[in-house]
């Protein structure tokens, strides 16, 4: 396993065998809270891993205990003019979008507290996994803002438009039990096994063909909220991209010739 770390609080570890990285968040001394360096070293390390065709699958993960991540740093925010609040804004939501635009499936691994900012780039991933100890929940509106990292977006394509308004008008927390009965969460596993699940996850997915896993997840992002006939249409394109590729041949053969498949991938 290699490791590189962008800037001082982003860790990416790139898994040799089966094609996963973990983007590790790495500020344990302030729960992972996204100020401004460490918004840039997310970017940073996102737009790496999009550009890397050996990765297959991302699994973002926090290095810290108790925590995957509290959301902005309001102690930065708090000295911050509103001047400075609008030159950030861009740097933040640039982290945010890092990770949803990601090309590759993406799993959370979720522990201890996603609150905001935290749960915000938990919902920007494919799959969430959550353990026993996990505590979601978008808090803003207690603070006087709304959710600026996709939240208002992302929650209601997951849960339901009134679900999503309740959870966002109250701001209240949700255990893990509640949030895995509620689909705010996909997988619940026992106490500090959710980087070992999500792990395990990412490599059976990362087993298929890294060609079919982009185009995958292509048309599942770009249809989601179309009309059925235009979602097909989305279909259809990531299938022509797909039908006449490496992988697509690799694939066939190695069925009919009852083998392992080697990915090409192109």
């Amino acid at each position: 396993m290699s490791e590189e770390r962008f800037g001082e609080f982003v860790l990416v570890r790139r898994h040799e065998q089966g094609h996963v990285a973990e983007l590790a968040l790495d500020r344990p001394k302030a729960m992972n809270a996204v100020s401004t360096g460490m918004a840039r070293s997310l970017t940073a390390a996102c737009t790496a891993l999009a550009e890397d065709r050996d990765v297959r699958v991302v699994v973002l993960t926090s290095t810290h205990e108790r925590a995957f991540c509290v959301g902005a740093d309001l102690k930065e925010r708090n000295s911050f003019s509103d001047a400075d609040l609008v030159r950030q804004r861009p740097v933040t939501r640039g982290a945010y979008t890092g990770v949803l635009q990601l090309p590759v499936p993406v799993i959370a691994a979720v522990h201890g507290f996603a609150l905001g900012g935290g749960f915000e780039m938990a919902l920007a991933c494919d799959l969430i996994v959550a353990d026993r100890t996990a505590v979601v929940g978008l808090p803003e509106v207690s603070v006087g803002v709304i959710p600026g990292g996709g939240g208002t977006q992302l929650l209601p394509r997951r849960v339901g438009a009134a679900r999503a308004a309740e959870l966002i008008f109250t701001a209240r927390r949700v255990e893990a039990e509640e949030a895995h009965a509620l689909g705010l969460v996909d997988q619940l596993v026992e106490a500090g096994r959710d980087r070992e699940e999500a792990l395990a996850t990412a490599a059976r997915i990362a087993a298929n063909s890294p060609v079919g896993l982009r185009a995958a997840k292509r048309a599942l992002r770009l249809g989601h909220g179309l009309d059925l006939r235009a979602g097909l249409e989305v279909e259809d394109a990531a299938w022509r991209s797909v039908a006449f590729s490496g992988d697509r041949a690799e694939g066939v053969a190695a069925f009919n010739e009852k083998r392992k498949p080697e990915w090409p991938g192109e």
